[in-house]
């Protein structure tokens, strides 16, 4: 491998790394959420354990995903210095903006959720929550607004090497970014709704005592997971008619539409290798689709069973099943990710800047070193979430910390030397 091929490698690792943090967070937070507001407006005990539950997984997971994503950030600054001085300018305003939407906003609502538990009134802590969500939801788009302008660069112009924005609307407005964030939603939404139904049904096949509590979190996992299939199709849909030719011909593998790709290409950019690694942009769209059938069908079987409370509390095949399907999501968002995106490849800014003229000026010596550092700390941080949310999900409710109650500070005794 040359040094653009190790250096697109690592970030293919670390931000894939990420986006499967940030699938289960946006997912994990609006199901938080819609518990809390039942409980909220039910006054429902069992739906409170649940929101405390279920947002102590979240709270976890969001913790390592607020890591990989800086860490990311900080690959990205030292790897690919060409694509900032190049396009920067242009795509540099979504990102601060989502930078000051996740770690201000939200953040600080985030952090006043998890200490306001019987602190603050309830439908304040309520609203924090919703707050928390939203700005998730911006903080997502604001970040497939600056995807977008690589995927499909509009509202600019060109000053030599330098790229500037001429209409921020246009650059919002883009459909390679407002279609993909539709996408991204739902694909979140599944992650959530099957890591929940998940988890629900192992302890519901272990035969635990909270019989009553996983059975209701089954059924929000499998009802919010056939809707949310649905979104994802929609948009997925929508996006398989938008994707650059290239893109398109490589996941076809058709010899004769990639000789036309690589034609006109040559056409309009000079002598170059246009086309994309067929087999990743082909193998990342199968995996995806495949995954996504499964999902599909199982989500479409287990609705009617849900409705059951027999079949809930004693179908295990069912249960084993749900168990063993907790990873498809993830496995349908990477392999989505490795479409999207090796698919835009040679090109880092599509038709204006190739990946070999985005890379900082490094040795491959430095790659390699980078490669193994980044890789190692990522294995580190996902191996870590895995086992604090494994550990979080085995125990149960029963040993839940989030939203305990404030122990009760003592009584001062005065201090016998300032009596009189």
């Amino acid at each position: 491998m040359d040094t653009v091929d190790l250096a697109r490698l690592q970030f293919a690792l670390t931000a894939g790394a990420h986006f499967s943090f940030v699938a289960l967070t946006l997912g994990l937070a609006t199901l938080v959420a819609v518990i809390q507001t039942r409980a909220t407006i039910g006054r429902s005990a069992v739906h409170m354990r649940m929101t405390r539950f279920w947002g102590q997984l979240y709270v976890i997971n969001y913790a390592m995903g607020i890591i990989t994503g800086l860490v990311m950030e900080f690959q990205l600054g030292l790897s690919w210095s060409g694509l900032t001085d190049f396009a920067g300018n242009a795509f540099g305003a979504a990102l601060a903006l989502e930078t000051v939407i996740a770690f201000f906003i939200e953040s600080t609502f985030l952090g006043l959720w998890i200490f306001g538990w019987g602190r603050i009134n309830r439908w304040a802590h309520l609203a924090l929550i919703w707050v928390v969500v939203l700005t998730a939801y911006a903080s997502a788009f604001w970040v497939l607004i600056a995807n977008g302008f690589m995927q499909n660069p509009v509202g600019y112009r060109r000053d030599g090497d330098v790229l500037h924005v001429t209409d921020f609307g246009a650059m919002v407005a883009n459909p390679a970014a407002t279609v993909a964030f539709g996408h991204v939603l739902g694909a979140s939404f599944l992650v959530g709704a099957f890591v929940m139904a998940g988890v629900s049904a192992y302890h519901l096949a272990r035969r635990t005592a909270e019989r009553e509590f996983f059975r209701k979190s089954l059924r929000l996992g499998i009802g919010v997971s056939l809707p949310a299939s649905i979104l994802t199709a929609a948009f997925g849909g929508i996006g398989f008619g938008m994707i650059q030719p290239n893109k398109a011909a490589a996941f076809n593998a058709d010899p004769v539409r990639i000789a036309q790709v690589q034609a006109e290409m040559t056409a309009l950019h000079g002598p170059g290798d246009y086309v994309p690694p067929v087999g990743w942009v082909a193998g990342g769209g199968i995996t995806m689709l495949t995954a996504f059938g499964l999902i599909f069908y199982l989500s479409m079987g287990s609705v009617p069973l849900m409705l059951f409370k027999r079949v809930v509390y004693g179908f295990r095949l069912w249960h084993w099943t749900l168990v063993a399907a907790i990873p498809l999501p993830f496995v349908a968002v990477i392999g989505g990710w490795i479409f999207r995106e090796m698919g835009r490849q040679p090109w880092t800014v599509y038709g204006l800047l190739t990946t070999a003229d985005a890379m900082s000026p490094m040795t491959e010596g430095q790659v390699r070193f980078s490669l193994i550092a980044f890789t190692v700390v990522f294995a580190v941080l996902v191996v870590i979430n895995y086992w604090l949310l494994a550990r979080a999900a085995r125990r149960g409710p029963g040993e839940v910390s989030l939203g305990g109650a404030p122990r009760p500070t003592a009584p001062e005794r005065p201090d016998p030397a300032l009596t009189f």
